[in-house]
């Protein structure tokens, strides 16, 4: 786990448990941090990490509900937390579901230290968040791109420095994650990411991209957006849009 300095005073950490990319963003008066990983004792790791570089007041902003972003974030409270209006209704609805598959998973796979950190986590649910939050001298805008990733996507943008922390909504290293995906609308969203023209776009997971590398995934997600209304208007079946698609795991429509 390291920071990676991909603007003035804006700083992505990079984690091993499932490549996950976190950020922060110092301000004059108050510093932003971006997601909050996986669960408390995660969570705690990361808050020292964060304390290890300012001391300044924190508010935290969460892209998604997906528990690996999100249920880290007691460890920053009394922070203010932030997210789309959505999000707080998808960790209700949600919650007991993901910390139970997953708690699942880290037995499976021997990591008992993480399967009972999980299971002794609560998440805290968010409050909506504003248009943009100003940090003291650097303002950042915080962007609801429309359906994609999830239906509740918040992505970050930092003009002045010319960075983008586009959540899941974008990935670097592995492909997209359509468990909870608006397959048809998804390729919308990052375009309209790609439209505010930031020099450097970080992923919710793996490393920065270049503005060519976070096209290039925009033109996979067009593509299966394709397919996608190919199966719903009966063009396609689904096994062959799986065949064409850049992508696995789509959910694709019902065929007509």
């Amino acid at each position: 786990m390291t920071w990676i300095e991909v603007g003035d005073g804006v700083l992505a950490r990079r984690h091993a448990e499932l490549d996950l990319t976190t950020g922060l963003v110092l301000g004059a008066e108050r510093a932003l941090v971006i997601d909050t990983r996986g669960d408390r004792e995660q969570g705690a790791e990361l808050a020292a990490a964060v304390r290890a570089v300012t001391a300044l007041p924190l508010t935290v902003v969460l892209t998604h509900a997906h528990f690996d972003h999100c249920f880290g974030t007691a460890a920053f409270l009394p922070a203010p937390v932030l997210a789309h209006p959505g999000c707080r209704a998808a960790l209700e609805r949600t919650a007991a579901d993901q910390r139970e598959h997953w708690a699942v998973h880290y037995r499976e796979e021997g990591d008992e230290a993480t399967a009972a950190a999980l299971e002794a986590t609560e998440p805290v649910p968010p409050d909506p968040a504003p248009p943009s939050v100003d940090l003291g001298g650097r303002e950042v805008v915080l962007v609801a791109p429309g359906p994609g990733h999830t239906d509740h996507d918040l992505a970050v943008h930092v003009p002045d420095a010319d960075v983008l922390f586009a959540g899941d909504l974008l990935e670097s290293g592995a492909p997209p994650d359509y468990e909870d995906a608006h397959p048809l609308a998804w390729a919308d969203a990052v375009a309209a990411l790609l439209a505010l023209d930031a020099g450097t776009y970080v992923p919710g997971h793996g490393h920065p991209m270049t503005p060519a590398q976070a096209r290039a995934q925009h033109g996979e997600l067009a593509a299966v957006a394709a397919l996608a209304r190919a199966v719903a208007a009966g063009e396609l079946d689904g096994t062959e849009a799986e065949a064409r698609s850049p992508h696995p795991g789509v959910p694709w429509p019902e065929e007509p």
